[in-house]
């Protein structure tokens, strides 16, 4: 195997240098082409963007104009179309004689006689729901909901777009008033106020209390205590090996003989903390490899702040991915590098390997994208929110600010599955007077980061608006880079139940790049898909691989002719890895081998 090439950033490492600015960053990429001038970067009209922002506060970070464009789009083409209203009208009928019919038989008919409720809905799951009248009470909010998706959505003329921002926000709004969500129309809830003498609402206040005081304080929830970064959780032994501006390269110390030698690159998306791959021992991916004998690398980024709001999407490619693979070429010279991406993460990893592909640079041995999209036009229920409209006030937002705020994030994945992450939790501990039980995964999922205000417009623009790099426009150093550039074997993982990046969309890649792709689709969803122990029972995946000159194979197709697998699909990629990895070898040094005065894992960045 020849040497790779080892590229002029690698001195940064042995200064070990403290974080500075990003004005210092500019300084240092001075002389980078400008590939893409971001139309908010000007202070046009300050006036009108300080309004904006100052209306976002009362938003939550929604665009009042897209959102009244949306209804005004389907209530103009509704109100044109009579035989639809005349539908919608019969339908109201049908459903209450259906319901009126169930109530006068509710002795001789068993519940559920109109309508049940889908597969993930699980409010009303519980036996107290099939008892009159709570039975009743749920069917009809049921029907309520099925007719109000009904009038929301199919409706010719209206715009795929704006058909999705009414039916969700429809959505949000009738959740709000399910019966499960009152005190007086929850059988539950009853049950155990008659049990405990009332004792549940005693606890739900305090709870209610205690939540405010924290979220008024910025302290954690209860529970989430218990899970202390670099103790509890991300408590994977390492050494921070290098540090710039914006990463912290960590190194975990081998716990076999012997190693692959080979490493692995964990690139993890900066929405998050990194160390979702590295959670509880049990659940940690991290320790996971290095028992199947792996050198390990992980990317901790630094947390931005206002200082950082020309931070660069592609700065974090720069100082980022190639920083530590050039780091990873001084430890490890001549090695290969299993690349893996996770979430934007993921995407970034596509861009830095189109765009090494296409300049001669081969040290990726292969490439590991986790629910990562590289084409966006199919992105969930995430691109709601992403609209022109949308994306000009979020800009706006964060031009006073110079970054996005953690809780316009995390607001929005928490809007995106409200019945489990928000009413059915208010249910549980106001209403019932339960404690959520404390969780590794929720624990990091609070743990929210800011979003530079560059970096996140160019990442809504050229990605999720214009689709840049899927339709070949998207460009690294002043040139086009393509996907089909990328001939490393490749192994996809989707997840069923992702709300974020779907996993039709993620299939995508099949005939995007020029390789092997082994696509896996797993159970679960964004997070919990991923994080799927060998130990822990419940998980199944689908896997099949698609040669490079192989005919394409639809989504549809490929989910029949997949072979179900139960268990957990960590051990699925080690192998797969394995295979293209050497014979095992004596493991690496930790870092340079000098005393760098850098931090234990999990470093510094990820408490800030």
């Amino acid at each position: 195997m020849s040497v790779v090439k080892i590229l002029p950033r690698a001195e940064a490492p042995l200064q070990a240098p403290a974080a500075r600015p990003v004005a210092e960053i500019a300084k240092k990429l001075a002389g980078r082409p400008a590939d893409y001038t971001c139309p908010q970067a000007t202070d046009s009209y300050p006036l009108d963007r300080a309004f904006h922002a100052m209306l976002a506060r009362f938003t939550g970070g929604i665009s009042p104009v897209a959102l009244s464009l949306a209804w005004l789009d389907w209530g103009a083409h509704l109100a044109a179309a009579p035989q639809h209203q005349m539908e919608l009208s019969r339908s109201i009928f049908r459903d209450s004689g259906r319901l009126l019919e169930a109530a006068a038989h509710a002795t001789s008919q068993g519940p559920w006689s109109v309508i049940r409720p889908q597969g993930r809905d699980r409010r009303f799951k519980d036996r107290q729901w099939e008892a009159a009248p709570f039975n009743l009470l749920a069917q009809a909010f049921l029907l309520t909901e099925r007719w109000w998706h009904d009038a929301t959505t199919g409706i010719r003329g209206v715009s795929h777009a704006n058909e999705a921002i009414v039916e969700f926000s429809m959505r949000q709004m009738l959740d709000m008033l399910a019966p499960s969500n009152f005190a007086a129309t929850n059988p539950q809830v009853l049950e155990k106020a008659f049990q405990s003498g009332g004792e549940n609402f005693v606890f739900g206040w305090q709870n209610w209390c205690n939540d405010l005081m924290r979220l008024l304080s910025g302290s954690k929830l209860t529970g989430e205590d218990q899970f202390v970064v670099g103790k509890t959780a991300a408590a994977s032994p390492g050494k921070v090996v290098y540090r710039n501006e914006l990463i912290e390269l960590i190194q975990y110390y081998p716990t076999t003989a012997q190693v692959r030698p080979e490493p692995i690159l964990i690139v993890p998306a900066w929405i998050m903390k990194y160390y979702i791959l590295d959670l509880s021992p049990q659940n940690s991916l991290v320790k996971y490899l290095t028992g199947q004998g792996f050198t390990v690398f992980a990317i901790s980024w630094r947390n931005p702040d206002a200082r950082d709001r020309d931070l660069a999407f592609d700065d974090y490619r720069k100082l980022g991915v190639m920083a530590a693979l050039d780091m990873i070429g001084l430890i490890m010279p001549g090695r290969k590098t299993h690349a893996l991406g996770y979430c934007l993460g993921g995407t970034l990893l596509s861009i830095a390997a189109s765009a090494m592909e296409r300049d001669g640079d081969h040290r990726f041995g292969t490439v590991t994208l986790l629910a990562a999209q590289t084409d966006f036009t199919e992105a969930g229920e995430l691109t709601l929110f992403i609209n022109e409209s949308q994306v000009a006030f979020l800009e706006d937002m964060m031009w006073q600010r110079g970054y996005l705020d953690t809780t316009q994030m995390a607001g929005a994945f928490q809007l995106l599955r409200s019945n489990e992450l928000i009413w059915s939790r208010l249910s549980r501990e106001y209403l019932m007077g339960d404690g959520s039980p404390p969780s590794d995964l929720m624990a990091w999922n609070a743990d929210a980061t800011r979003l530079p205000y560059r970096m996140h417009s160019e990442y809504l623009r050229q990605l999720f608006l214009d689709n840049d790099l899927a339709e070949g426009r998207y460009r690294v150093e002043c040139r086009s880079i393509s996907l089909s550039d990328i001939h490393t074997p490749m192994f996809v993982v989707g997840t069923l139940a992702d709300h974020v990046a779907p996993w039709r969309s993620v299939y995508k890649i099949h005939y995007q790049v020029d390789a092997d792709v082994t696509f896996l689709l797993t159970s679960g969803g964004h997070n919990a898909g991923v994080v799927a122990p060998p130990q822990e029972e419940g998980h199944f995946y689908q896997v099949l691989t698609k040669a490079a000159d192989a005919p394409y194979i639809g989504a549809d197709e490929w989910l029949k002719l997949a072979p179900r697998v139960e268990g957990s699909w960590w051990p699925e990629w080690t192998n797969w890895l394995a295979a293209r990895s050497g014979a095992p070898c004596d493991p690496p040094q930790i870092g340079l081998g000098g005393a760098l005065g850098l931090a234990d894992a999990p470093g510094d960045y990820v408490h800030t």
